[in-house]
């Protein structure tokens, strides 16, 4: 899109209203807070849902598939993320794939408010995904349509729509987990109502607080380009449907083989972008330099990935089977901890961005920023097995050994989380910038379909050797990170 296009967006959002910010951003802030509160109260009570037993509103599955499938439901969503950004960027623009994912987002939730029914809980699965995919990305980019390229507001202002998301993060778990007790569907149901408010009031405001933003199509296909496409995916659709109506009864197709194709992708799909990347005429000598130096990078984000997303799993498993859950005379629901990563991120980040500011030139170089955030990953799950190993296996500990490791992991996460999207625009080819950032998201899709495999060794007996092989491996491979830091850099071409 022409430059001058982009102001007549501009142009057209006031440019006041919301904190010193274009109005646009209550829109949208409000918008991705409710989106937070109904993904992430779904998923603080999910995993229970799926394995508590049948009798206590469940839907009774073994325990490691239940946590196979919220890791690969979480990969799934991440990889969705590239099909929603190519369908605003080519055919509908991303208001219209914001609405039409918060659509889909909101009837996954009431399939999921049926009870007992394990095929609704599979269509809520697909529905979310596809949603999430659809509304997650496209709502971060219509902010960006809010400000000139030359607005110093434009930082603060992602700022305070990174604090909505992490608001709507933090209180739905202690209102769905409250709701768990009494049943598991009403916590669903108030999912889907927090999804339908934010529809309703992204609706009744955008045309007036978005102005352009978000209407156009960037790089629009062609008439009979769009006919194409149509056609694919509806052969597609077709295609797989069958294969599943064969496949399925015949036993082919099982949770597990799906897990492992998840697997397979979760992997396939970033080796893919890196040689596509490396190896295109369009990359120029200098990026193809650059590209290597992201390789490391993607790597330790997918290590740093794999351990904060057992937050959902793993240690949700912990929190129910482990944990003492009366602290102090109060009854701690096991869907609070869910609670403390976006509680610590609000806390935290300030403080982060503050000392960033004051270091300058002084701070860690990216690498060893990302070796430090691998490293208090390792340390968040050496911290989990004490307690263990030195209690046993068999008793209740107390819950502030998971709130120690949580608090650590997010400190690694203010490590490499922001400094990995930054670093990410900065060393992108010119030809590819939009798909590296995807490629970046696609290290949180490969750790979770990494994980869907790992968790199926996790139990009470192993459960020293789990977190101490995995806290090893994150501590190991973050002293070889910055052992190698300067040659990286050195690759980075100039890029800080």
């Amino acid at each position: 899109m022409a430059s001058i296009d982009k102001q007549k967006i501009v142009e057209s959002v006031p440019q006041k209203g919301f904190f010193g910010h274009p109005k646009g951003l209550f829109t949208l802030f409000f918008t991705e807070f409710w989106e937070r509160f109904s993904y992430y109260g779904m998923r603080a009570i999910l995993v229970y849902y799926i394995y508590y037993e049948v009798s206590e509103g469940g839907l009774g599955l073994p325990e490691s598939t239940a946590l196979s499938i919220m890791s690969i439901y979480g990969s799934l969503v991440y990889m969705s993320g590239i099909i929603g950004g190519w369908l605003a960027d080519r055919i509908f623009g991303t208001s219209k794939a914001i609405f039409y994912g918060g659509i889909l987002i909101m009837l996954g939730h009431i399939a999921l408010a049926i009870p007992g029914n394990l095929t609704m809980f599979l269509v809520s699965m697909v529905l979310i995904i596809i949603g999430t995919g659809l509304l997650k990305p496209n709502v971060s980019s219509v902010v960006g349509d809010l400000y000139s390229q030359t607005d110093d507001r434009r930082d603060a202002g992602f700022s305070i729509f990174y604090m909505g998301i992490n608001l709507g993060a933090f209180i739905s778990p202690l209102i769905v987990g409250e709701l768990m007790d009494y049943s598991f569907h009403l916590g669903f149901s108030i999912a889907a109502f927090g999804m339908l408010i934010g529809l309703i009031l992204f609706v009744v405001t955008k045309k007036k607080n978005l102005g352009l933003a978000g209407t156009y199509v960037p790089n629009p296909l062609a008439p009979e380009e769009k006919k194409k496409v149509y056609t694919i995916a509806t052969i597609g659709v077709i295609v797989i449907g069958i294969l599943a109506a064969i496949l399925i009864p015949l036993g082919f197709l099982t949770f597990d083989s799906f897990i492992a194709l998840v697997g397979i992708l979760g992997i396939g799909l970033p080796i893919f972008y890196f040689t596509l990347m490396y190896r295109s005429p369009k990359t120029t000598p200098e990026e193809r330099s650059r590209v290597l130096a992201y390789i490391p990078l993607f790597i330790a984000a997918v290590m740093f990935w794999a351990i904060q997303e057992q937050g959902s799993t793993i240690l949700a498993h912990y929190a129910d089977n482990r944990t003492d859950l009366n602290f102090l005379g109060f009854d701690i629901s096991p869907a609070w901890f869910q609670s403390l990563n976006p509680l610590f991120i609000i806390l935290l980040a300030p403080v982060f961005a503050g000392m960033w500011v004051k270091l300058g030139d002084r701070q860690p170089s990216v690498p060893k920023k990302f070796s430090l955030g691998i490293l208090l990953a390792g340390l968040s799950f050496i911290v989990i097995l004490i307690p263990g190993y030195l209690a046993g296996t068999d008793s209740l500990v107390s819950p502030l050994w998971l709130v120690l490791s949580y608090l650590i992991v997010v400190l690694g996460e203010l490590l490499l989380s922001p400094v990995g999207l930054s670093a990410t625009t900065k060393l992108a080819p010119a030809a590819f910038s939009a798909q590296t950032m995807s490629l970046w998201f696609l290290s949180s899709a490969a750790a979770q379909a990494i994980n869907a495999q790992i968790v199926k060794f996790y139990n009470e007996e192993s459960e020293i050797l789990y977190f101490g092989i995995i806290g090893g491996i994150a501590i190991i491979l973050s002293i070889l990170l910055f052992a190698i830091s300067p040659k990286i850099e050195k690759f980075m071409k100039g890029i800080k």
